[in-house]
């Protein structure tokens, strides 16, 4: 006996109602931190749950609780100066439809931008709902205006309404703009959920000169409550877990989209699209969709860290430089001299005599100071100003483990030599920032091609190490001078360890390391030169250029290695110099999440297009 009344009791309790209210009121606000403060404790302890908005503007609030506790909050609000007619539309619903409670100051309770307007003082003339009823029922003339975002209008509207087209309140001064001028001498009944952003668009619409606004009284809320549905189309969407009533004021079926929030009906629910908290039928998109939309998205990121170029205006530089262990217990100035053994004596002590050479702690350096290996000092480079480079980077794949790109030329892949803000790894890690994304390999600055990257250390370790040991494919576009004998050959003359006078390296049969490249003729063409594909087995420093060199068939563009067998002092090339002709075109490696084998491939260069 005593179970079933228990049972009794507990299905009475849990059919009681939850009274919803939603209230707004422009009014001048005072002490909101004090307000805030206040309403919360008072909600909270109520058990009530929802969100006021307040400012100095007025309040906003759509809250749900027991009948009873709401009438405590309304009496509470009526109490302070400006609120005194607050009204309310009222609704009811089997469950709670919020999860907690929120009291929030905000500039604007309802989100709109344009200083000016102030509701509390003046808006547009109200329309009762019965009126606008009338209006309707009689054929009047009127244009319609539903000053909601596209979204809500999905689930329903008036028949016949002009959509604001906007995506958010804040753009409707926008859309203002692209209404007809004719429609300045209509009269025009203006409508949204519950009336607070009629209350601005009225006004704003009434100084861009449109002579006849009225904006519908409590909105599509009040409408329901008084007219029912006549006129009027489908549910309306409101701003809680219900996501719509319909013209009776009840909580439908429909949900709405976590992603791109869109109302969802019962059909769309049922759409195989439809995965909760993840897409729906609106905003799925299919894995190449979602790739070229993230890839839309950095490359324009990127055209905005590289405007202007980043080492176009003066800064000063700090060049690291780490002492060797050969170098160990030496002075730093003697240390400097053996480690740069190319640079004049003079020129490292007019650096210690300009106090440009830092330790760790950024503090100048003695020349006579001991230094260990392992150590980290500083160049200062005052004042630098860094050549331009072409930072048209194109996106090929990025994921949560590499990011691939096909980059332009001249561009360094690392910050080296007169480069540091202005290459690839440094507008990378801007566009990615905090994450560093880090070079499983590198390019020369004025080769163009493939280039992938590591987002985490952890990915790092898996992939590069795979170019290390020679099991990255490699396929390089190359178009050089003469026409080569044969459709496939290859060249395993060893490369030098160290570069010679120019900074190039040269074939050298007795120190040089083991090295091939094995080549593919394209096509020879008319003017005298051959399109190549270049397949380095090892990766030695300028590789393809050295062995195409040795060969009396250097690439066409190339600044250092001349057709004329001099190797010149020349490195990197100007953005307005005729391009080196090296791409690369492919590369296949396995991917260091899914260890499948993936192969990249860029388009063809201009150059590389008989």
């Amino acid at each position: 006996m005593v179970e079933c009344e228990f049972a009794m009791s507990a299905t009475v309790l849990h059919s009681i109602p939850i009274t919803n209210i939603a209230a707004y009121r422009f009014a001048e606000l005072t002490d909101l931190k004090s307000l805030r403060q206040r309403l919360l404790s008072l909600c909270r302890g109520w058990g009530l749950k929802g969100t006021i908005l307040i400012s100095m503007e007025g309040i906003n609030l759509f809250v749900a609780g027991g009948s009873a506790e709401i009438d405590l909050l309304l009496a509470e609000l009526r109490s302070i100066q400006g609120l005194e007619g607050l009204a309310v539309k009222t609704s009811e619903s089997d469950h709670q439809p919020f999860s907690r409670m929120l009291v929030r100051i905000k500039k604007e309770i309802i989100a709109f931008g344009v200083d000016w307007i102030n509701p509390a003082r003046r808006t547009s003339p109200k329309l009762p709902p019965a009126t606008l009823k009338q209006w309707l029922d009689e054929g009047r003339r009127i244009t319609l205006l539903d000053t909601r975002n596209d979204y809500e209008i999905k689930l329903g509207t008036f028949r016949g309404a002009l959509p604001a087209g906007i995506d958010h309140f804040r753009d409707f001064p926008q859309a203002v703009e692209r209404f007809p001028e004719s429609l300045k001498d209509e009269p025009i009944v203006m409508f949204c959920t519950g009336g607070i952003r009629c209350e601005k668009a009225g006004p704003y619409m009434e100084r861009e000169g449109f002579r006849e606004i009225y904006q519908l009284d409590g909105g599509i809320l009040k409408y329901f409550e008084e007219c029912g549905g006549a006129h009027y189309d489908g549910e309306c969407f409101v701003f809680d877990q219900r996501v719509g009533v319909d013209p009776a004021l009840r909580e439908t079926e429909t949900m709405q989209c976590f992603k791109c929030l869109s109302p969802l009906s019962e059909a769309d629910q049922r759409d195989e699209r439809y995965v909760p908290d993840k897409s729906c039928p609106y905003c799925f998109q299919t894995r190449a969709e979602q790739m070229a939309a993230r890839i839309e998205m950095r490359e324009s990121a990127v055209r905005q860290a590289a405007t202007p170029l980043p080492g176009s205006t003066a800064y000063d530089n700090f060049r690291p430089l780490t002492i060797p262990l050969d170098q160990d217990g030496q002075t730093i100035l003697a240390a400097l001299g053996a480690i740069f053994s190319h640079s004049e004596p003079e020129k490292w002590g007019q650096i210690f005599q300009n106090k440009h050479l830092l330790g760790r702690d950024k503090n100048p350096v003695d020349p006579e100071q001991i230094v260990r290996s392992g150590e980290r000092y500083f160049r200062k480079l005052p004042s630098t100003i860094e050549p331009d480079v072409n930072p048209d980077i194109r996106f090929l794949h990025e994921d949560e483990a590499i990011i691939v790109v096909n980059k332009p030329a001249p561009l360094p892949v690392h910050p080296s030599g007169r480069f540091n803000l202005n290459s690839l790894q440094s507008l990378l890690q801007k566009v990615y920032h905090p994450q560093k994304p880090r070079p499983a390999h590198r390019l020369d600055a004025n080769t163009t091609g493939i280039v992938v990257f590591s987002r985490t250390r952890h990915f790092a370790k898996l992939l590069q190490p795979q170019f290390e040991r020679g099991e990255v494919e490699k396929t390089y576009l190359v178009r050089v001078l003469g026409h080569p004998a044969g459709t496939h050959f290859f060249c395993d003359a060893p490369i030098s360890t160290s570069p010679v006078d120019g900074g190039g390296r040269i074939v050298d049969l007795i120190h040089g390391m083991p090295s091939r490249t094995e080549f593919r003729v394209r096509e020879h063409l008319s003017d005298g030169t051959t399109i190549l594909e270049a397949m380095p087995l090892t990766g030695r420093t300028n590789q393809i250029r050295v062995h195409l060199w040795h060969m009396g068939t250097p690439v066409v563009g190339d600044p250092l290695y001349q057709a004329d067998q001099n190797l010149t002092s020349r490195q990197t090339l100007s953005v307005d110099d005729p391009p080196l002709n090296l791409h690369a075109w492919k590369l296949a490696f396995t991917h260091p999440l899914s260890h499948q084998r993936i192969t990249f491939e860029s388009d063809f260069p201009r150059w590389a297009i008989p």
